[in-house]
């Protein structure tokens, strides 16, 4: 499946779709090939992917027709046109994600990729297919988690609350932590919720970073998203009613349920694509609530979405956050990049130097692998564990 941004640049596409009179001499045709030993003839396969002519990520409109046997794999083609310039993204499956192109281990394939220039031929080959809507779980939960499920909140939907506590929180019974609040709650601690079976390993990372006194020890929060992701990651109304949902209803809770460092020095807010935005609005709005924020593979600024303007806009004193950003190379992050330049110029335009990072992995997917892989950097730069631990504050 896609993530909630796919979905919605996928919206966009079939909304605005260039009618094919217009810019004929722009138009060119792809070939996709699919080859695979473990299917039959009789088998429908689709191509699926980010624009409009791929089903804008249906996985059963877009069929491909059979070609026949070569060398033992039966193949099939689909031919469609593109404008120059697109950036496509694509899988292949048998008309359900239940039954999409999956590894050895039955792990969904990451997908395709095509920068359209001229006519091609792509041709992919599959051996294995997922058979059911089920995925096998990679990794578990280490450490100690807490529940709190479906809290409500003014203008939101309910959702559940994971809190991961730090290795000595039972024993320690006198001390107060750092907490680090993160979106999109149950992609990182737990496979069994995450996307794809594939979790931040959020649990793993900072008992690690803990044990080795990279940082100091800290709770993490993680709030479950919901089917209105998007618009509570976003601004307007009900982006303004999330933020106001975690300053004012969890972060209260939070603090009166577990023992907790309160003030802005000891918070942190993070999180990846329409999550890193809505991070940075976080620490932007609420910056007397929160002092730093990571905004992984944010999406500050595609298509309707645009926080850039926001900050480009402030007048006031410099706000006292650090910020941490960054981005992969491929595929959907090739399309965020422009709007992450624009925000960092607006940024260092606004004073920001030696407390903003950028860091750029040119091989990262938009993905929670990829995300995991860059946290422990990114929560090293950001905390300073002599200072953390120095000060003696509730």
């Amino acid at each position: 499946m896609t993530s909630t941004l796919y979905k919605f640049v996928a919206t966009i596409l079939i909304i605005f779709v260039t009618s094919p009179l217009l810019f004929a001499d722009d138009k060119v045709q792809v070939t996709f090939e699919l080859e695979s030993s473990s299917l039959s003839t009789d088998s429908q396969v689709f191509i699926v992917g980010n624009h409009a002519s791929l089903g804008a990520w249906q996985p059963d409109q877009v069929k491909m027709t059979y070609l026949g046997e070569n060398q033992g794999n039966h193949r099939w083609q689909r031919i469609l046109s593109f404008e120059k310039g697109d950036a496509l993204e694509f899988k292949f499956t048998q008309g359900s994600w239940a039954n999409e192109g999956a590894n050895e281990a039955g792990f969904p394939l990451g997908n395709n990729y095509h920068t359209v220039s001229a006519s091609a031929t792509i041709t992919s080959r599959i051996k294995h297919w997922r058979t059911s809507a089920e995925l096998p779980v990679q990794g578990q939960i280490t450490g100690t988690v807490k529940y709190h499920r479906q809290m409500k909140g003014k203008g939101v939907l309910p959702r559940d609350i994971i809190v991961w506590l730090p290795p000595d929180y039972q024993q320690n019974t006198q001390a107060h932590y750092p907490v680090f609040y993160m979106h999109d709650g149950q992609n990182i601690i737990d496979p069994n919720t995450a996307s794809f079976k594939v979790d931040w390993s959020v649990d793993e990372t900072l008992t690690r970073l803990i044990q080795e006194k990279k940082i100091p020890p800290m709770i993490v929060v993680g709030m479950n998203s919901t089917e209105q992701r998007g618009l509570e990651y976003s601004p307007g109304v009900q982006g303004e009613a999330y933020m106001n949902f975690v300053v004012n209803k969890v972060k209260p809770f939070i603090d009166d349920t577990y023992r907790t460092k309160t003030s802005r020095e000891y918070t942190l807010i993070g999180g990846s694509s329409m999550g890193g935005m809505i991070s940075l609005m976080l620490a932007w709005q609420y910056d007397h609530v929160f002092s730093k924020a990571i905004c992984m593979s944010p999406a500050f600024k595609i298509e309707t979405l645009d926080y850039v303007s926001t900050v480009a806009s402030y007048q006031g004193d410099k706000k006292a956050i650090k910020i941490y950003i960054d981005n992969g190379g491929v595929g959907l992050e090739q399309r965020l990049q422009p709007g992450i330049d624009d925000m960092l110029l607006v940024l260092k335009q606004q004073g920001y130097q030696e407390d903003l990072l950028w860091v750029i992995d040119e091989s990262a997917k938009h993905t929670e692998a990829a995300w995991a892989k860059r946290l422990p950097a990114a929560l090293v730069w950001l905390i300073n564990p002599n200072d953390q631990q120095s000060i003696k504050d509730k």
